[in-house]
């Protein structure tokens, strides 16, 4: 295959210096830290022509260190999701937080049901766990529910709180003032349990959106408008030494939806491994739109991507993916930088 000669060079010219590092400052109380990845490389659907894939992410936080209990911040983060949905942020919030009373985040950010969630494993590029990319360049038949995780979008004034106690992690969020929904209520729990060989972690969500108007999801499912759309979902990760398997699903329902069906259920399973300088990963989803209502038939998904991964150095690494969704193949390649 040609493409796989040209990935190289159009990851670097794409991509950061190689030799980008962490970028942190610290001045007293203060400190900075900006972190990111520029991924770029090919997708071949069907094994023909191949097209380009890029992907991106900036990071910046501020923290401020009141005393040894109380700190304060901010946080704005920018990716390439964001610019193709014409936003000029992923998120922008401000934050306070403590050892004995946990988080408080006010601003522009995800729920912390979708904070606390567990996704599956994945060592490719491909953004499995976020708007995944290859369903942006093989655009599936019908409506796919592609994420695990809850989400309630980014665009709507948020307030989370989240607490910790004994390995586990919880909290609130509440959301309003936007014209996607009148308000959003969201809770998550986090349980990990780190000790020992076997490390397990389970996490549990749910989420009311009232009212959403034409509320965006992904790209490639349809905006929802109904009375009421509620979420639950659930998840588990196990490791043993450099075995990891993850387990996760979501359950979407709206009440009197107008328009195409865009609930439904989807739920996922996979497994990675981790050998010096290398990983591989295997990953299996379905999607299911259209469960509620007898009048409208089902829409079926099935999504399996088998990733692997060569770390070169601290900040670079290469990956190739090979799968199939939406009953077309595809293999996918290219290089990731971080810092």
């Amino acid at each position: 295959m040609k493409f796989l000669s040209q990935i190289a060079t159009i990851a670097l010219l794409t991509g950061a210096p190689a030799t980008a590092q962490a970028l942190q400052y610290d001045a007293g109380r203060f400190s900075f830290k900006l972190t990111g990845y520029g991924t770029a490389g090919l997708i071949e659907p069907d094994f023909e022509t191949p097209v380009f894939v890029g992907d991106w992410r900036v990071r910046g936080q501020l923290n401020y260190a009141a005393n040894d209990k109380y700190t304060i911040g901010a946080v704005y983060a920018l990716d390439a999701n964001a610019v193709d949905e014409d936003k000029f942020m992923r998120e922008g919030f401000i934050f306070t937080e403590s050892r004995g009373m946990g988080r408080i985040e006010l601003g522009f950010t995800d729920s912390v049901a979708r904070k606390l969630g567990l996704g599956l494993p994945d060592v490719g590029g491909l953004r499995i766990n976020d708007k995944p990319i290859f369903h942006k360049k093989i655009t599936p038949d019908g409506p796919v529910i592609s994420d695990t995780v809850i989400s309630t979008g980014r665009g709507a004034l948020r307030t989370n709180l989240v607490a910790s106690n004994r390995g586990m992690q919880y909290g609130l969020s509440l959301a309003g003032l936007t014209d996607d929904y009148d308000w959003a209520l969201d809770a998550g729990l986090k349980i990990r349990r780190p000790q020992g060989k076997v490390k397990t972690a389970y996490s549990f969500g749910a989420s009311f959106m009232n009212n959403p108007d034409n509320f965006s999801t992904d790209v490639y499912t349809p905006n929802v408008t109904a009375n009421w759309r509620a979420q639950v979902d659930a998840g588990f990760n196990l490791q043993y030494n450099s075995w990891v398997w993850g387990l996760s699903g979501r359950l979407i329902y709206d009440e009197n939806p107008i328009g195409p069906i865009s609930d439904g259920l989807v739920v996922g399973t996979g497994v990675s491994y981790d050998l010096m300088k290398y990983s591989v990963s295997l990953t299996y989803m379905f999607s299911d739109t259209g469960i509620w209502d007898e009048n409208v038939p089902d829409f079926h998904d099935h999504v399996v991507v088998g990733s692997f991964r060569y770390k070169y150095s601290e900040f670079v690494d290469g990956w190739m993916s090979l799968g199939i969704t939406s009953d077309t193949p595809f293999v996918s390649a290219g290089l990731r930088l971080t810092f």
